[in-house]
């Protein structure tokens, strides 16, 4: 989910103007589903840390029930390597 400044989730038709307007060559959901295949094809992430990332909802009742961290840390760390992914990618670099 892409925020705002103040935190507050930037709605997808905002999303939108932004990549028009910027001339980016993208649609919305692209980029989590870009995000979904790198994860799974170029690191070790475990797949819960990278359906959280998402705010995918786990289905399975018994398993929300047990389910109380919220991944943070481990979040984070994800989302740092996608962030050095992206940068070497844009600077033209193999990562």
């Amino acid at each position: 989910m892409f925020t705002r400044l103040n935190g507050k989730p930037l709605i997808e038709k905002r999303l939108r103007q932004l990549i028009q307007k910027h001339r980016i060559a993208a649609v919305p959901h692209r980029f989590r589903s870009s995000f979904r295949d790198w994860a799974a094809e170029e690191t070790d992430h475990p797949r819960e840390v990278v359906e959280a990332a998402l705010a995918h909802v786990v289905q399975n009742k018994v398993e929300a029930a047990y389910r109380r961290s919220d991944l943070f840390e481990r979040r984070r760390r994800l989302m740092d390597d996608w962030a050095a992914y992206l940068a070497g990618r844009i600077a033209g670099t193999e990562t």
